[in-house]
């Protein structure tokens, strides 16, 4: 079934990424109206979202923000379609790093890093950064149920050097890279999604907010000493972002536990708070934020 579901989704996949850009949006924006107007997907859970971390907006702000963030979200994914076809001019020219001299000094040194990344903006272009460097980009994410379409994921990432690895083999990998010393490295951790209630062992306010929140790539740069940053990325119009590598910390090893985490989300909530459309609200980020926190859990 999974293979036969593949056959069918995939060819109409590859012909949308082929469609001339003003085509592509217009179709974005026909996917808008269904989505938004017709199958309201989640849009309880978006404006349930939004009410409880933007008590001060109104209903009308409200309605506006969760509207934009649907027209916002329709292009996002269908951008990422379009990574099955997309030249790496092309990607350069929509999606550029502001600081890649930053890079190209820590690749000089031989420096390996941990990029924490988040739901904002675009985040799956963000691999533009293996076309313009010598960094080995290893992105760590959640196996997909369906092994076809999580082999397509594997391969559109591939197009641009990237690794993928799974949160499973995350650790095992990581750990392998380093003692083999075959660098440099970047690895990539979307890092603001809810953790399973059994792996909550962190609590903090994330948008005014207590909930656990993921410690892993804090974890794994604190233990093998990798210098951090936040991917801010920042959408300038539609169809192009520009990203910058913001500094968290040189010194991982030696930092107080979970500042590094805390600073991501600081800088985070301030994007959010700037332009909150181009955050993924459909995502249940505050679902045990009524939760009993787990025995043993750090709350701070």
């Amino acid at each position: 079934m999974q293979l036969i579901t593949y056959s069918i989704v995939y060819p109409l996949l590859w012909l949308i990424s082929r469609l001339p850009w003003k085509l592509f949006y217009a179709f974005s924006t026909g996917i808008f109206f269904l989505v938004y107007y017709i199958f309201r997907y989640r849009k309880k859970t978006v404006t349930n979202n939004l009410e409880l971390v933007f008590p001060e907006k109104t209903p009308k702000e409200i309605k506006r923000i969760c509207k934009e963030f649907y027209r916002h979200m329709c292009d996002m994914f269908l951008e990422m379609i379009k990574s099955i076809s997309i030249s790496n001019d092309e990607m350069m020219r929509r999606f550029k790093v502001t600081n890649i001299d930053e890079l190209r000094r820590l690749e000089g040194n031989g420096e390996n890093i941990m990029v924490f990344m988040a739901h904002y903006a675009s985040y799956e272009w963000s691999n533009v950064v293996d076309i313009q460097t010598d960094f080995q980009a290893v992105g760590i994410y959640k196996k997909i149920d369906n092994k076809y379409f999580d082999r397509l994921v594997h391969k559109i990432r591939a197009r641009f050097g990237s690794r993928v690895v799974t949160t499973k083999d995350a650790m095992k990998v990581i750990t392998e890279d380093q003692s083999e010393n075959t660098g440099p490295y970047m690895y990539g951790l979307v890092s603001d999604q809810s953790p399973k209630i059994y792996n909550a062992f962190y609590w903090t306010d994330f948008m005014g907010v207590k909930v656990p929140t993921f410690i892993g790539a804090e974890v794994l740069a604190r233990r093998l000493d990798l210098r951090t940053y936040y991917l801010q990325v920042e959408k300038i119009k539609r169809g192009y972002y520009e990203a910058t590598f913001v500094p968290i910390t040189e010194d991982s090893k030696n930092s107080e536990e979970y500042s590094i985490v805390k600073k991501y989300l600081r800088l985070l909530e301030k994007q959010i708070k700037n332009k909150p459309e181009y955050y993924l609200w459909s995502h249940k980020r505050w679902k045990h934020r009524n939760a009993e926190i787990p025995e043993g859990a750090t709350v701070d």
